[in-house]
């Protein structure tokens, strides 16, 4: 099989199962892509409070997506990127509303009224309702080990940032809690997408198909809000586009491509706490003595969910997620496929066609 209308460069090798030694180089990788993407995350509400300084919620909402679509628009264009196949799109289209449109827009209408420390709940409560999504959507099944760490973890950030803040609710909660599932559903959805498009096409497709949008609402939103831009405001609003909206995105989906994405999203525990250390150096909060104490408590949680086992499909995946459609050629990513194929029942083993077809069986990996 050749891949001849694929989103992405191919070549056909033969399959071979990894090893033990290839598996836990593969892993580590993958962590560490992940945890790349937190820590630029981790930078997102300082980032926004700095841009919020000159520029009204929305104003920076559309140029934050306008500046890393043109990004996204420009490397797809210069790598010469193909078209997405038809089956990914509703994928995409999820990716664009939760982690281009609706992630950025709630927290930063949030951060009109909450302070960065109170507003890093949202991230503490986003690895869980992640695995949550991740499980009810693609019948991933979690150990009981996972689960226990997941929500001690994600009950002691909330109760961590929320204890900073002062307890108390604020008008930007509901905006939060918005952002919250959102988010949780494009994280889903682009994880385990990534393991057929490469990451940066995965949150780049989104961001090149939200452009034209962007820059109108952004044209609107300066016509009606005022705007101050200051050099905070010009550094904030660069970070937010380069550094969280597109490197972070694209090292953040092939991570959880390679570790799966419940894994991937406990690695988020450490943020809220990153994102306080941030608060205080760059927008001059107050931290108070808890945080050394929290941190210990989440860094254990987050070596307990890594170290819990690879998690199991609910139930066998059915013919149309393991083979391609007529008329189509299999992506990367369709490994599975190939290989259920080559471990067929023996019925047809020995005849001439089980025969051809052992021989024929490929698999196309993606060159990223």
């Amino acid at each position: 099989m050749r891949a001849e209308d694929s989103a992405t460069a191919h070549k056909s090798i033969a399959i071979a199962e990894p090893g033990p030694l290839s598996r836990t180089l593969s892993d580590r990788r993958g962590t560490a892509l992940a945890a790349t993407g937190v820590i630029a995350f981790s930078l997102t509400f300082p980032a926004t409070a700095w841009a919020l300084e000159g520029l009204g919620a929305w104003s920076a909402t559309a140029l934050r997506m306008a500046l890393a679509g043109l990004l996204a628009a420009s490397t797809l264009w210069f790598a010469g990127a193909r078209r997405p196949a038809r089956r990914h799109w509703p994928a995409l289209a999820t990716v664009g509303g939760g982690v281009v449109l609706g992630f950025p827009l709630l927290t930063t209408l949030a951060l009109q009224t909450s302070s960065t420390s109170h507003a890093a709940v949202v991230v503490g409560l986003l690895p869980i309702t992640t695995a949550a999504y991740n499980s009810w959507r693609h019948g991933i099944r979690h150990s009981t080990l996972f689960w226990a760490a997941a929500v001690a973890g994600a009950l002691l950030v909330g109760g961590f940032a929320l204890w900073e803040s002062g307890g108390g609710l604020t008008t930007g909660d509901l905006f939060l809690f918005g952002a919250l599932l959102v988010c949780a559903a494009g994280y889903g959805e682009g994880g385990r997408l990534a393991r057929e498009l490469p990451g940066w096409q995965v949150i780049g497709w989104p961001l090149a198909v939200a452009l034209p949008f962007a820059v109108c609402a952004a044209l609107v939103a300066l016509s009606l809000e005022p705007a101050e831009p200051t050099l905070r405001t010009v550094a904030g609003l660069a970070w937010l586009a380069c550094g969280s909206q597109w490197l972070g995105l694209v090292v953040w989906y092939r991570g959880m491509s390679v570790i799966g994405v419940g894994r991937a999203s406990q690695l988020q525990l450490a943020q809220p706490l990153l994102t306080l250390v941030w608060s205080v150096v760059l927008v001059g909060e107050h931290l108070g003595p808890l945080a050394p104490v929290a941190a210990v408590g989440v860094l254990a949680c987050i070596v307990v969910t890594q170290r819990s086992g690879s998690p199991a499909q609910r139930s066998p995946a059915t013919p149309a997620d393991t083979a391609p459609t007529a008329g189509t050629t299999p992506t990367a990513g369709t490994a599975p496929a190939a290989a259920t194929e080559r471990t067929a029942p023996e019925a047809g083993a020995g005849s001439p066609e089980g025969r051809h077809r052992e021989r024929k069986v490929e698999s196309n990996i993606d060159a990223h």
